[in-house]
């Protein structure tokens, strides 16, 4: 009985000595653009046999799947089990243990001051005893008298003002005491900061030491890359600084750690995709015809970004009104304008959805405060005519919804003439007639012409861009061979960054606290030779712009971020890197440049309103006047635009450019002038509207 007493009390002592808990210290700290693998190191001796430690400091928000341990030698893992541990927390946070050192030493301080005045006090009890003693027992003269006297009052004087000054000075110490005991007491009350724990039952074969590496993943965090682009002068090489603003929110610290950054991203599936076998049968041409592969990650999520402007354009390049941008998850909202343009407050989100009709619906992270996008075109959005034997179908590509008739009510009375799948009607009766093959376009492979090309002979994967010619833009470039149209189609040369992961390797150690604010680290820096030009588009911002434009960015490895602009020492604004979209040459703004002026404006000529029969046409003359009140010469890229046409009742002729470059497609004018010191330059154009006369236009 006595024995099993003791084995009863006993076995806490033995599960409270197995509970070993033993910190971890951060050694390395891999930063993602999004997310982070952090290793941490921790010591530990082994007796032969099994035994269970506790690793402490981990954080909360690891991701279970992610954990990997080394350094085990010839030991063996038993178990291991991750948990979070809110209990222990409060016993070593530093900022308790730091206000509890500091009220320690602020009540030293009083102390040795109350001690003070002790001593203090008893020299004056001395004082005024041996007053009495000495006036008992000496006869004084009066010259005595008055030195005693004079010393008694100096001295009583000194010692109550140096009490009182001490005292003045134990109130501020305790008014610090106050304050470091009710910052105490709030850090106490404030909800308990969890820890993450990784408890490990190991097996060794002998004592063993172990200097263990734990690692992990964890998502809230990342790095942003941003750029400083400096330049002191015209014509002098730009000067590129490439940082990275690193940030976290873990739940612990990462103090003094060494750190390093990825462009890639941690990836916690590896599973190798299984390829099956495909078969081919005929389909509706609406139907999409490939299976897109998963793409890899090209922007990733910026956490400081809290407004969002840009413009939206169509794969030609032209800009989108009305197209809808919504931050996914949420009601906030935006349309662009006439121009494109949009402006959008972000207050949550991670992610921009960009949705128009006849497009393609396209999702982009919120990666900068600059976000210019453009959509492809749908075909399965397009109106859709489906005639069968059963019946009509019409796919609405506003509602998406089918309606259906029978074949004989489409039919009867309404499809005189219209052939269907073969069969002609002509009012009575239905004969069977050979229909004629369609006509195919002409496609043109990276500029050049390619007999019998079919749809599928290019993996959707190569195609950079498609552009469709009709009319006479088909025949001016192509002949009769365009009489059917031509397709333009524009293969990916290079891959042009995709896929290459850069790592940098930071030298000196960085602590980096888990509260998501910005820390910046520096990791290149380079010149780049630079072309510098102004630019100018009065119709839409009469200011002038320094622009500068350099190439062999790519060797740099950069990516898309943010980059902030300074010209001559002043700071000239944001614009946004984006090596994705970016061909062959990057062209950034410099700011506006006050000493050249351009005007726009429309010649007036009333007379130049008529009307023919039922359509009014108006004649639009625009002068543009350059003026470089600079004592150099200047290169400035003029730019206009003559409208163009969506609608076979309205025309645009009589279109005189003058000396400006025209692009009939897009109806852009460009001028690229050359104006010296002082001078003033004027330029030219024109076109004629014709439209019917009781209809207005967007002019």
């Amino acid at each position: 009985m006595k024995k099993l007493l003791l084995l009863l009390l006993a076995i806490p002592v033995l599960a409270f000595s197995n509970d070993k808990k033993i910190p971890t210290k951060i050694k390395e700290v891999t930063v993602y653009l999004s997310g982070a693998q952090i290793t941490r190191t921790a010591l530990c001796t082994l007796k032969p046999g099994s035994t269970e430690y506790t690793f402490t400091g981990l954080s909360p928000k690891v991701d279970e799947s992610s954990i990997q341990i080394s350094g085990l030698k010839s030991v063996s893992v038993l178990s291991m089990a991750y948990n979070i541990d809110f209990l222990s927390v409060k016993e070593s946070d530093p900022e308790i243990k730091s206000l509890e050192s500091e009220i320690i030493g602020v009540n030293r301080k009083i102390s040795l001051l109350q001690n003070h005045i002790i001593g203090l006090e008893e020299e004056l009890k001395v004082i005024r005893a041996n007053k009495l003693i000495s006036g008992e027992t000496q006869e004084l003269n009066l010259v005595r008298l008055k030195e005693i006297s004079t010393y008694y009052r100096e001295r009583t004087t000194a010692i109550k003002n140096e009490i009182f000054k001490t005292n003045l000075d134990i109130n501020e110490f305790q008014l610090s005491v106050n304050a470091l005991q009710n910052q105490l007491s709030q850090v106490n009350n404030a909800p308990i900061k969890e820890q993450g724990e990784l408890r490990i039952k190991f097996d060794a074969p002998v004592t063993t030491d172990l200097q263990l590496l734990i690692s992990y993943t964890v998502q809230d965090a990342g790095w942003i890359p941003n750029y400083d682009i400096k330049s002191v002068k015209m014509n002098a090489p730009l000067k590129m600084t490439y940082k990275a603003h690193v940030y976290q929110k873990t739940g612990v610290d990462w103090n003094n750690a060494k750190i390093n950054l990825s462009s890639g991203s941690p990836s916690l599936n590896v599973s190798k995709p299984n390829l099956s076998s495909k078969y081919l049968d005929f389909v509706s041409r609406y139907s999409k015809r490939y299976n897109s592969a998963t793409k890899k990650k090209k922007y990733f999520h910026n956490p400081t970004v809290k407004k969002v402007v840009g413009q939206v354009t169509d794969e030609s390049g032209l800009p989108l009104p009305g197209v809808n941008i919504v931050v996914k998850g949420t009601t906030n909202g935006t349309t662009t304008d006439f121009d494109g343009y949009y402006t959008m407050n972000i207050e949550s989100g991670k992610e921009l959805v960009f949705s128009y009709i006849g497009s393609k619906t396209i999702e982009v992270p919120i990666y900068s405060s600059i976000i210019n996008t453009n959509l492809e075109a749908d075909a399965q959005q397009l109106d859709e005519v489906v005639v069968t034997a059963m019946g009509t179908s019409k796919k609405s590509y506003t509602t998406g919804s089918v309606s259906s008739v029978k074949m004989e009510d489409a039919l009867q009375g309404r499809t005189a003439g219209v052939t269907i799948r073969g069969y002609a009607s002509t009012g009575n009766n239905t004969r069977y007639i050979k229909t004629p093959e369609p006509q195919l376009p002409l496609y043109i492979i990276d500029g050049v012409p390619v007999d019998d090309f079919a749809e599928g002979d290019l993996d959707e994967n190569e195609i950079q861009s498609i552009e469709s010619l009709k009319g006479e833009s088909a025949t001016a470039l192509y002949g009769s061979r365009g009489n059917n149209g031509v397709v333009v189609i524009t293969t990916k040369k290079s891959k042009l960054q995709e896929g290459v992961n850069s790592k940098f390797i930071i030298k000196k150690p960085y602590t980096v606290i888990s509260n998501g604010d910005i820390t910046a680290i520096e990791l290149n820096a380079f010149e780049l030779d630079a072309n510098y030009e102004h630019f100018a588009a009065p119709m839409l911002n009469e200011n002038v712009f320094m622009t500068a434009t350099f190439k062999d960015w790519e060797k740099h490895n950069l990516l898309p971020g943010e980059a902030n602009i300074y010209f001559e020492g002043t700071f000239a604004g944001k614009t946004t890197i984006d090596p994705y979209t970016t061909k062959k040459e990057m062209t950034l703004s410099l700011g506006i440049d006050p000493s050249i002026t351009v005007t726009r404006k429309q010649n007036k000529n009333f007379k130049s309103k008529s009307f023919t029969g039922s359509n009014r046409i108006l004649d639009r003359t625009y002068e543009l006047v350059v003026k470089n009140s600079k004592s150099v010469p200047v290169q400035i890229k003029l730019m206009d635009r003559v409208p163009l046409s969506q609608n076979k009742e309205i025309k645009i002729d009589d279109i005189e450019t003058y000396s400006a470059s025209y692009d009939k497609k897009k109806g852009l004018l460009t001028w690229n002038l050359e104006i010296k010191s002082k001078e003033t330059k004027t330029e030219l154009f024109s076109f004629q509207v014709k439209y019917p006369k009781f209809k207005t236009i967007s002019l």
